[in-house]
């Protein structure tokens, strides 16, 4: 089965302590199509860029079989640009710029062969945009949502309609105390499941991540690693995997959505490996299923 992923398509700078990197390819689409495609079902991607956007980086995206006629190229107009720069335990990120360019008027429209993709990933936009994309497509088998922030100040009420039509909700443990304005994750889970999400998976970042539904609670450690180069994309990451595991099994049950959640995080810990997707680039299936397998043996008891 198929994954749909849509999402930004970006020109990423990013700042460490020890090194600084331009213009990489990055953008919630991009690192959770990548993520989808470990997990050899059709990933379709949705998203713009502009005049400015290196051919290399699309032929990259083909090289990973990921279907990019929902790809819009502006000949006029100009990628969007981020910027970042970490603290030196990585905990904090500082937005250095912001320039929304094609991205600050695009309203996408499926193709015909996207609206029957049965496994629907909203990643990280506007909730007006989100919506209008559940839509277009033809009664999606499963919609899951990212948000962040800057959504739920500036588009609450377009957010909160958006919740009551979407299967699960992905968010990490800030941004759902300031939804909810409940510190205590439980307790903030549940009052975000009375907006009419089915289950809200609250991404904790070096600590894993929690699901809860209203009859069931998980929680999955983070894949442990000795070095991180660059976090940018790993919630991302965690969600195209998940959705690409899914959709490679057709099934959405809570067993399901358990193994779903640890392959995201494995598929994750790759990417913090290195900036942009550029550990993603030559990670073979049989590592990603070796650290599955290390993370079963860590929780077994």
């Amino acid at each position: 089965m198929g994954v749909l992923v849509v999402g930004t398509v970006t020109l990423d700078t990013v700042e460490t302590p020890s090194t600084r990197v331009e213009d990489v390819l990055g953008g919630s689409g991009v690192y959770a199509a990548v993520a989808a495609s470990f997990f050899k079902g059709t990933v379709q991607l949705v998203g713009v860029v502009g005049a400015d956007f290196p051919h290399t980086y699309t032929d990259f995206l083909h090289t990973r079989g990921i279907d990019l006629q929902g790809l819009k190229r502006e000949s006029n107009g100009k990628s969007f640009r981020w910027g970042g720069r970490y603290a030196k335990d990585f905990n904090v990120r500082d937005t250095l710029f912001t320039e929304l360019n094609v991205v600050s008027d695009f309203n996408p429209i499926l193709p015909e062969a996207y609206k029957e993709t049965p496994y629907l990933f909203l990643a990280n936009n506007s909730p007006v945009l989100q919506l209008s994309i559940i839509e277009q497509a033809a009664n999606p088998q499963l919609i899951v949502c990212d948000t962040m922030d800057f959504w739920i100040n500036e588009e609450r009420e377009a957010l909160e309609a958006l919740l009551a039509r979407v299967d699960i909700l992905i968010l990490n443990d800030s941004e759902a105390l300031l939804f909810t304005g409940d510190s205590n994750l439980m307790r903030a889970a549940q009052a975000i499941l009375r907006y009419g999400p089915k289950r809200v998976i609250i991404k904790k970042g070096e600590h894993g991540a929690i699901s809860a539904t209203e009859s069931s609670f998980f929680s999955t450690p983070a894949y442990p690693l000795t070095r991180v180069v660059d976090p940018t994309g790993a919630g991302d990451s965690f969600a195209g995997g998940m959705m690409g595991y899914l959709a490679s099994i057709g099934d959405t049950s809570e067993e399901a959505i358990r193994s779903a959640m640890v392959y995201g995080t494995v598929v994750a810990s790759f990417n913090i490996e290195d900036f942009s997707i550029n550990r993603q680039r030559d990670v073979q299936f049989s590592e990603i299923l070796s650290r599955y397998r290390e993370l079963q043996e860590a929780v077994r008891f």
